[in-house]
């Protein structure tokens, strides 16, 4: 059955395209070598033929082997409705004692090509076209006058036949050429990124889509064994969920005194600190106590090995192991150095889709930052993700490492004013010691305690003290004792 819009076969590009191509128009798909133009043309003529519509691929730069091998690379065979036409020039114009003077040689070669490609047409009927690529036609024509003349032709002819057509263009030839933008019914651009260090990232952008409402601005791809995978952007305003709002325990009686009660339900969660001071543990603790209640949980590990983690937090009294073995528990491993932001969002939001998550961790944003490019870019894919995760009701908590260990720190990047909670956690010296100190300075949801506790991490977990009110100065780290009693946590109680 043929449809209104003749889909990609890529499930992320066709809803950024909402459905896929338009029937009966010219396409154009860009970019530079390398970035997957002809793997997305590879998907749309699967799509087709899985459809059962006649496919052709006319290639002036590829042989029909190395599109076939290119195939059978992502699993791919391309079958008897794909139809590939390799459009070579006849042997009398690579014949050198053939060679005219009265007429320049590229009117007889593009005269030649563009018959060519006609008569192949005529002879398949194809309703999906893929030309491979436009800068052959480009160098063929000479000018600019001649190649804009010959692309429209193309135009008018294919639309006699009602078919779908995708022009390639590698931009190795006039890439500030606009004339096929002019002429196309839609663009679409292809990117790659090279990073000082990690792999290549990929991204693409609809420059162009005539009388269609698209998804607009970049969006993250990738090019893996099956093939392309597309990310589109998350908007967190298409995505909404009805809930009922709970106040969830961490387990720690303490800790939600803190809290003024727990966490909101739907609601994000900032873990503040320097190094050392426990941020994952405390996450830790509210993940577990969210799969004690039944619920389930992922953790997102950009830092930590994952051997580590689990023999660290097995230490502290955390089982991950055993809390994986209810089923409960997800934990993924993230390398931000080969992973981008778009399939990082992607993947939250397919697990908590598709898994019902209900408490996220993200350990650490400082990890998270690593992938992306500029940390403007940060801010605002975080404060998508975590609107969507609000908004399916799944309590997000993220960890942030401050620079430096006492006294003024600052994180690599500030997105307080987008989480609902920020817990802070201070190092403190006292009695010749280095204590820890926890506090909440900001909760959206609710009320909170303004005074600040001493915590201490041990082999029995996370304790929590009464509050250093006859302290001054802990959050500088160097406080002065004005009290007459001894506030801290007694040694015997770690």
């Amino acid at each position: 059955m043929i449809t209104s819009k003749a889909a990609t076969g890529i499930v992320g590009l066709d809803d950024i395209l909402s459905g896929g191509l338009s029937r009966r128009h010219v396409f154009l798909l860009e970019g530079e070598p390398g970035t997957g133009k002809t793997t997305v043309a590879l998907h749309f003529l699967q799509a087709g033929a899985l459809a059962g519509e006649v496919c052709l691929y006319i290639t002036l730069s590829e042989t029909d082997r190395e599109l076939r091998e290119g195939a059978m690379s992502h699993g791919w065979e391309l079958g008897k409705n794909i139809v590939i036409f390799e459009l070579t020039p006849p042997e009398s114009l690579l014949n050198a004692e053939n060679h005219q003077s009265l007429l320049y040689s590229s009117d007889l070669e593009l005269g030649e090509a563009t018959r060519q490609i006609f008569e192949v047409v005529e002879r398949v009927k194809p309703t999906r076209v893929v030309i491979d690529s436009l800068s052959e036609i480009r160098l063929l024509a000479q000018s600019s006058l001649r190649y804009r003349r010959q692309i429209l032709s193309i135009k008018h002819y294919f639309a006699r036949f009602d078919a779908t057509v995708l022009l390639l263009d590698d931009l190795t030839t006039e890439a500030l050429d606009k004339t096929v933008h002019s002429v196309a019914h839609g663009v679409i651009r292809l990117e790659e990124l090279n990073p000082n260090y990690g792999a290549e990232r990929r991204r693409l952008r609809v420059v162009k889509y005539r009388g269609q409402k698209y998804r607009g601005g970049f969006h993250d791809f990738t090019i893996m064994a099956d093939g392309i995978h597309v990310f589109p952007r998350l908007v967190a305003a298409e995505h909404r969920n009805q809930y009922k709002r709970e106040v969830v325990s961490s387990g720690i009686v303490e800790l939600d005194s803190l809290l003024g009660g727990g966490i909101d339900s739907g609601s994000s969660t900032l873990i503040l600190g320097p190094a050392g001071t426990g941020k994952s543990l405390i996450s830790m603790v509210f993940a577990a106590a969210a799969v004690a209640r039944g619920e389930r949980v992922g953790l997102f590990i950009f830092d930590e090995e994952m051997g580590l983690l689990f023999n660290r937090m097995n230490k502290l009294g955390i089982d991950l192991v055993a809390l994986q073995e209810t089923g409960n528990l997800l934990i993924e491993q993230v390398d931000a150095a080969e992973l981008s932001p778009g399939e990082f969002a992607h993947r939250v939001r397919s697990c908590v889709d598709k898994k019902q998550i209900k408490t996220v961790v993200i350990d650490s944003i400082n990890g998270y930052q690593a992938a992306m490019p500029e940390e403007n870019a940060l801010v605002l894919h975080m404060h998508e993700l975590l609107l969507y995760l609000n908004r399916q009701g799944a309590s997000t908590f993220m960890t942030v490492a401050q620079h430096g260990l006492v006294g003024d720190m600052r994180a690599p990047v500030d997105i307080t004013y987008l989480a609902d909670t920020v817990i802070l956690l201070r190092y403190f010296e006292a009695t010749g010691q280095v204590r820890r100190a926890i506090s909440i300075i900001k909760k959206r949801t609710g009320t909170h305690e303004s005074t600040i506790r001493e915590y201490r991490i041990s082999s029995n977990g996370l304790k929590i003290g009464a509050p250093l009110e006859a302290f001054q100065g802990v959050l500088r780290g160097v406080p002065h004792y004005f009290g007459e009693n001894k506030p801290l946590l007694p040694d015997d109680e770690v």
